[in-house]
């Protein structure tokens, strides 16, 4: 992935990241104009305890500042996910990938509002967002993790062809403690071998305007 930057300097994460369209979804990166459906659905304590990096209580300001700081930078990319309606589209969550050091590849993180879980939309979305590293970035391996005693985040890097690959700690941010997580990681050579989400295209993707 190339560095967009505006003239001042700022690294633009809009300019850079694609739409990404898979049969029910719509991904593309974060607009200031989704801070308040960000907010809203992010201020849920099931799902911050579920991830590394959302506070709880999550508050508009943690939405704006988040979205305000996102840059393209290598090996990384966020998508908001939107689900797609008549004449409309409904936020529904977001998909990640990032390299978080020591780690010698990116990690990708995900999370879907509580009211859309069970529906799969996770496991589509990801599974988007994995095409697309694969496929046009020079990303070779993806790490992935779930916390023990979450099994549904654990099937849907299963479902996406993640292995497992042991077990270690992840600080959680809104319970402010580590907790035990399985690994899992993702190379581009198995992703190749085993690339058929239930149809054969990749997710249609456009530049960003």
């Amino acid at each position: 992935m190339t560095l967009c930057e505006s003239q001042s300097g700022v690294p633009l994460a809009e300019s850079c990241i694609p739409v990404l369209e898979t049969e029910r979804l719509v991904l593309r990166a974060p607009h200031i104009e989704d801070v308040a459906a960000v907010a809203e659905l992010a201020n849920n304590r099931r799902i911050a305890e579920m991830t590394a990096n959302l506070p709880f209580p999550y508050k508009p300001s943690d939405a704006h500042a988040f979205v305000e700081t996102l840059a393209a930078v290598p090996d990384a990319a966020t998508f908001a996910v939107f689900l797609k309606g008549e004449g409309h589209r409904t936020f529904a969550g977001m998909v990640s990938y990032g390299r978080r050091p020591p780690e010698p590849a990116p990690e990708i993180g995900y999370w879907i509002g509580e009211q859309f879980w069970g529906r799969g939309i996770a496991t589509e979305a990801v599974r988007a967002v994995i095409d697309y590293a694969f496929s046009e970035t020079d990303v070779s391996l993806l790490l992935g993790s779930a916390r023990v005693v979450n099994p549904a985040s654990r099937r849907v890097l299963e479902k996406c062809g993640f292995q497992w690959s042991g077990v270690g700690l992840c600080r959680v941010k809104a319970l402010r403690a580590s907790v035990p997580v399985d690994q899992f990681q993702l190379e581009r050579r198995t992703w190749a071998s085993i690339r058929a989400w239930g149809s054969t295209a990749l997710p249609q993707h456009r530049a960003a305007h």
